[in-house]
């Protein structure tokens, strides 16, 4: 993971969930390219943006889709 301090610098079409309201409790994401995926605050484009390996955000949405990821806390 690597932290951007201005999500705006970053060459990426942002996309937010289909699954996201109106409500702008949202995150976006986007490729940097083939290798790198960047996660930013919806509310806040020129605020921080974490860029992970692609890989890694295929096997973390993996988990989070088959429940992988639930807290009985």
């Amino acid at each position: 993971m690597n932290p951007v301090d201005d999500a705006s610098t970053l060459s990426v079409s942002w996309r937010k969930s289909t699954y996201s309201d109106s409500g702008a409790q949202c995150v976006e994401c986007g490729l940097v390219d083939r290798q790198w995926m960047a996660v930013r605050d919806s509310k806040n484009p020129t605020g921080p943006a974490l860029v992970f390996d692609s890989a890694v955000m295929s096997a973390f949405t993996a988990a989070v889709a088959r429940g992988g990821l639930r807290s009985d806390a």
